[in-house]
C-alpha cells in the first residue's frame, strides 16, 4: 500500500475528496475570485453612468430634424409655344444635431426624378452630372439652385406658370418629406423661396 494514499493523497496527482484546493468547488470546478467578477461589472457601470451624464447634458447631440420649403419648377420653352418643367429646386433645412442624407426623390406619376449637379468641365463650360445623394448638414441647409444641385424631371411635364408639382424627398435617417414646387419662368429670382 502506498503511504501517500493512506494520508488522503493519491499518487496519480489528483487530490482526494477531503483535500480540495482554495477556489475549488465540491464538484471539482473552480470558483472565480470576487475581483474577477467585480472589475468588469464596475467598469460597465462606470461607463454607463458616464454615457448617461454625457447624454443628459446635451453632448450626445440630437437627431436630424428636417423641413422643406415650397420649391420652384423651372419652365423652359418647348416646340408649339408650350412650356415645360425640366428641373425643380428646394431648400431642405436641418435644425437637428446630426447630418442626414438626401438619397432620392419621387415625383409626379409617370415622371422620373433624378438628383443632378452642375459640374465644370473647363473653358467656361459646364454639364449636368447625376448624383446618388446629397448631405443635409446639421444646423444648416441643403439649397438647390440652377447652378448647383437640382431635381431633373424626365420626361418633362407640360405646365403653365403657377401650376404645382408634388415631390417626396427620401432621406437615409429621417422619414420622407412631401413638398410642392410652383412652376416659374426663368429669371433672376430662381432661388428657392426662403433662401437667404
Amino acid at each position: 500500500m502506498n503511504h501517500d494514499a493512506v494520508n488522503g493523497e493519491r499518487t496519480d496527482g489528483a487530490r482526494g475528496d477531503g483535500a480540495r484546493g482554495a477556489g475549488e468547488r465540491r464538484d471539482g470546478r473552480s470558483r472565480l475570485p470576487v475581483a474577477a467578477v467585480a472589475v468588469p461589472v464596475l467598469t460597465c457601470l462606470a461607463t454607463l453612468g458616464t454615457l448617461t451624464l454625457w447624454t443628459a447634458t446635451g453632448n450626445a447631440g440630437t437627431p436630424a430634424r428636417l423641413s422643406v420649403t415650397e420649391g420652384r419648377a423651372l419652365l423652359l420653352p418647348a416646340p408649339g409655344g408650350r412650356t415645360e418643367a425640366t428641373a425643380a429646386f428646394f431648400t431642405v433645412r436641418n435644425s437637428g444635431g446630426a447630418d442626414d442624407v438626401l438619397t432620392g426623390v419621387t415625383g409626379p406619376a409617370g415622371h422620373r426624378v433624378m438628383l443632378s449637379r452642375t459640374v465644370d468641365i473647363g473653358r467656361n463650360a459646364r454639364r449636368m452630372a447625376m448624383v446618388r445623394s446629397a448631405t443635409v448638414p446639421a444646423g444648416g441647409a441643403l439649397r438647390m439652385t440652377p447652378t448647383t444641385l437640382d431635381l431633373m424631371l424626365s420626361p418633362a411635364p407640360a405646365l403653365a406658370p403657377g401650376d404645382r408639382l408634388t415631390f417626396t424627398l427620401h432621406f437615409r435617417n429621417s422619414p420622407p418629406l412631401t413638398a410642392r414646387a410652383v412652376a416659374t419662368r426663368p429669371g433672376p429670382a430662381l432661388e428657392p423661396p426662403g433662401a437667404p
